[in-house]
């Protein structure tokens, strides 16, 4: 009885270890976590404009380490991440809508109805600029599947 128990135990624990790796790569973090490469998501919505964070001003949120470029912004993000953290873990939206996790240049970058979304670079902003709410709609759509993604 209690070797079952030990392997119960064991199998919950793989089972939960595999579970954060899979949401873990739902997010688009670096090789240390670091979440939107260092740059403060709060300036996106304050200051329209990317702003780089620094890491003495960091905040840890669902796996992904944010970096602020001062304590208040820090602290407003503290207080409802959700309002911050860009769409589809920081990932190009367009490249959502294509089915794929692609990465992004922190300066290309959109606010939809409150939330921030992230692009690739000029070209796919442009292109992601042409049916934003169309995109969104397919985006979202498609993330269930390409969010669980290796």
């Amino acid at each position: 009885m209690k070797n079952y128990f030990k392997s119960l135990v064991a199998g919950i624990a793989f089972s939960l270890s595999l579970a954060g790796a899979a949401f873990a790569d739902a997010l688009n973090v670096d090789s240390t976590g670091l979440a939107v490469q260092g740059y403060d998501v709060v300036a996106y919505f304050t200051q329209d404009k990317p702003v780089k964070g620094e890491s003495a001003f960091q905040y840890e949120h669902d796996g992904g380490i944010y970096h602020f470029s001062n304590a208040a912004n820090r602290d407003v993000f503290a207080s409802d991440p959700e309002k911050y953290v860009p769409a589809y873990g920081g990932y190009c939206a367009y490249g959502v809508v294509q089915g794929s996790k692609v990465p992004i240049e922190p300066d290309k970058f959109t606010i939809v109805d409150g939330k921030l979304y992230l692009n690739y670079n000029a070209s796919v902003q442009s292109t992601w600029e042409k049916d934003i709410p169309g995109y969104i709609t397919k985006a979202d759509k498609n993330w269930t599947t390409v969010g669980s993604e290796s």
